[in-house]
């Protein structure tokens, strides 16, 4: 059921709490409505900042204190079996037996080797983890600097950008919503505009419409923000005519 007041829909469609008819119907309401459109990129704002204050650090040393006490945890002892010990009814025991012990024997092979993938995999999320939160962090410094400066546009396809500007921090974060995915094998690449020269400021996530990213490096005098179309991976300079161009906050 789509709301009365589709105005009323920004602060859900921010985040993420729309059905799929709600959140299409939001969508091509937003190619129409500038200032929906500002209020939802302020919306996700205030979110990431907002989630910054429920991530906790773990203290220094808080992984060595664990691992030393589950070293000296007492473990249950195995309990005793009773195995027939004389005759053709012991031999009979034995063979099952000795068929658990190979297939303990092969599990525990194959546990070997999955625990070193599980190993990769937990090291690898944890790499991303610490990823995400460095961005997250910067994003929040961007967004919450006292000397912060906004500007807000709208982009090709009825989406709506908005660029902001730390000039103390000589950092900015682009929010977008409502953004079209790219062709297949392309993603979106960010660039400061310096007089005319692209300099590469990052990548988007090709499969989110909304988003809000820290712009790779400073802002180095920049006066402008341009978003090409580049092969997956990102290009070194631009490989298409920009789909937008936003003069940066003065």
């Amino acid at each position: 059921m789509i709301a009365a007041d589709v105005h009323t829909l920004t602060g859900a469609y921010a985040l993420h709490a729309l059905d799929d008819e709600e959140r299409d119907a939001f969508e091509r309401h937003l190619r129409e409505c500038a200032a929906c459109g500002r209020e939802v990129a302020e919306f996700e704002a205030t979110a990431a900042r907002l989630g910054l204050t429920g991530a906790v650090v773990p203290r220094p040393g808080f992984r060595e204190e664990v691992l030393l006490r589950v070293a000296g945890v007492r473990q249950d002892a195995p309990r005793p079996l009773s195995i027939a010990r004389s005759g053709r009814s012991g031999r009979r025991a034995h063979r099952p037996m000795r068929r658990a012990l190979a297939a303990c024997l092969v599990v525990a092979g194959a546990l070997g080797g999955t625990a070193v993938w599980q190993h990769e995999r937990a090291q690898d999320a944890r790499d991303r983890a610490r990823e995400v939160r460095e961005d997250a962090g910067e994003l929040a410094a961007v967004l919450a600097a006292p000397d912060a400066r906004t500007r807000t546009a709208r982009l090709a396809g009825g989406a709506t950008g908005t660029v902001v500007v730390s000039e103390r921090r000589d950092r900015a974060a682009f929010l977008v919503t409502g953004m079209a995915e790219p062709p297949p094998g392309k993603v979106y690449q960010l660039w400061f505009d310096a007089v005319g020269t692209m300099r590469d400021a990052g990548l988007m996530d090709p499969h989110r419409r909304s988003q809000a990213v820290v712009m790779k490096g400073s802002v180095d005098g920049a006066s402008g923000l341009g978003i090409t179309v580049v092969p997956v991976g990102g290009s070194h300079a631009p490989t298409s005519v920009p789909v937008a161009l936003l003069p940066l906050p003065a």
